[in-house]
């Protein structure tokens, strides 16, 4: 079993805040330290031979911190959950993704030791029918529908207001 809670075998089951809303009588959900995740890029840079480009904090109403690590000419974007300890990886900034995720490069690994968890491009375009997502709100669902979300990525990666 994963940190993420799933196995091969076993489907995605969303957590509470995965979405970026939350009831207020709940309280906030939890936040992914971004002190973590600076540290996390800088040691992706340096695993990459490379170096770190821009890192943004996650605004409102997105629900992802991004950065980026240039190798080169190249330029990787760096996505990372504001409530979960989630790692994607994508092209090109966006306010929001449905299935325009990599695959984790090499120096991944960066991010896993520090305690986040790497979601690959197949974990990242799982379609909802896939994924255990009991704990989605009415509200959730409307702006999945609105949004004309159909994949895991599309949920965790969003700017819904």
């Amino acid at each position: 079993m994963s940190r993420m809670g799933i196995d091969e075998d076993a489907a995605f089951t969303l957590p509470r805040g995965a979405t970026g809303f939350f009831q207020p009588r709940d309280g906030p959900p939890p936040e992914t330290d971004q002190r973590t995740f600076r540290a996390a890029v800088y040691a992706a840079a340096r695993a990459a031979k490379g170096h770190v480009g821009e890192i943004e904090e996650q605004t409102y109403p997105r629900t992802f911190h991004t950065a980026t690590v240039i190798e080169g000419t190249a330029e990787c974007v760096i996505l990372c959950h504001a409530y979960h300890p989630w790692i994607a990886f994508a092209q090109e900034r966006r306010d929001w993704y449905t299935e325009e995720f990599l695959v984790p490069p090499p120096w991944a690994h960066a991010f896993a030791d520090l305690g986040f968890a790497v979601l690959d491009r197949a974990q990242l375009t799982l379609p909802l029918s896939d994924i255990d997502t009991s704990v989605l709100m009415q509200s959730e669902w409307r702006e999945v529908r609105f949004h004309g979300i159909t994949t895991l990525g599309g949920v965790l990666f969003n700017a819904w207001d």
